[in-house]
Parts: structure tokens; sequence; C-alpha cells
């Protein structure tokens, strides 16, 4: 089960096909993934473009601290020609909206505030406060999780060793079963003892 975001599908899906045609060929080795894909919708940047990103300056990260986050959603786009607060708003494509949608758990206020923005009779201020306030504690059990990983000192050096050490074992394992079921094995072997031969100094005489 391979977990992606939307942009990454293709990539599991070429996967899949380069999976399917060795085993077809030579044999079962390779597991086909399946493709995991998040429910929750594409964020949109905060500033109203159809893509949050990082270098585009429109994005909220995940170790934003409160402060950063709350100044973030405070200048979020928002409906352009609504010029007032009493003044009918749109709320169909409104990225505060969106963002409420997905990150405020509140679902009463949520309608509440729609039903206002609609009829012109709440202010962006109070939308994007409350946006601030769900979203902030959404982050908070990041932060704490965060804050807890970083005062364990050498606990993430210790991880990415220990991980790297297991990939390479797994990586040779399954080239081991690539090349045996393609009838290299042997083949390899033989290279590999003629490079090692070849790269040792030769011995000299007195």
């Amino acid at each position: 089960m391979v977990p992606v975001g939307k942009d990454n599908a293709a990539h599991v899906e070429v996967t899949r096909e380069i999976a399917r045609r060795f085993n077809h060929l030579y044999g079962e080795v390779f597991p086909v993934p399946d493709l995991v894909s998040a429910e929750t919708p594409t964020l949109v940047g905060t500033d109203g473009r159809a893509k949050m990103s990082k270098s585009l300056g429109n994005a909220i990260a995940l170790s934003d601290e409160p402060a950063e986050a709350r100044r973030k959603v405070m200048g979020m786009y928002t409906d352009p020609n609504r010029i007032r607060a009493d003044v009918p708003g749109t709320v169909e494509g409104n990225p505060v909206f969106k963002y409420h949608d997905v990150f405020n758990p509140n679902r009463a206020e949520v309608d509440d505030l729609k039903g206002r923005y609609r009829e012109g009779k709440v202010g962006d201020v109070e939308v994007k406060e409350k946006l601030a306030t769900a979203l902030n504690a959404f982050l908070d059990l990041m932060r704490e999780r965060r804050a807890r990983y970083e005062a364990d000192k050498g606990l993430v050096d210790e991880l990415i060793v220990k991980g790297t050490e297991r990939t390479r074992r797994e990586v040779q394992q399954t080239m081991f079963e690539a090349r045996k079921a393609m009838g290299l094995a042997g083949v390899y072997t033989q290279l590999r003892r003629k490079a090692e031969r070849s790269r040792k100094p030769a011995a000299t005489t007195a």
C-alpha cells in the first residue's frame, strides 16, 4: 500500500505496470502496489491560486507557530467582489470556507458562518479568526509531537541510520531475487568476483 497525493498517483501506476510486466515475464517477484489516496480535497493557496506551494509563498506549513499560521489566515484571499461586511458574499470557491470545511470540526459553526456570509451579516475578519482558531487546534497535536522528538536528542539521526541500513538490506535481497528470476544471479556473481580481483593490488616480488 503506497500512500501518495494526487500529484504522484501516476508514478505509482508506472510502478504497477513495471511490476506486472516483470512478473509476467519472469515469475512473481515484485508485489504490485496499491494506491492509497487521501480523500481530503486539494487545498488552494492562501492567495486563491489553484495550488498551495511553498515556492509561491501561499502555503501554511505544518511547522508554523500559532502566530504565523494566524497571520497567514488573516491575509487569505476571499471574495474579491465583497468590499464590505454587509455585502452578500460567495461561499463556493472561497478559499477561507474551503479550509473551514477541512479543518473546522464544528459543523454548526461552519454552517452558521456560511449562511451569514451569503446574507452579508458577517465580516471576513470573524470568518478568518474562527478559521485560525480551528486550524491552530488541528496543528497543536503536530507541534507537540515535533517538540517531543526534537527534545529527544539523537533520535532522528538514529532513525535515519537504522532506516537506511534496513533499506539497503531490502534492496540487496530484492535485487538478488530479481537477478535469480532472470537467470542472471550466477552471471552477476562471476562479474562481481572478477571486478573484486581486478581491484586487488598486484603482488610485488622482492
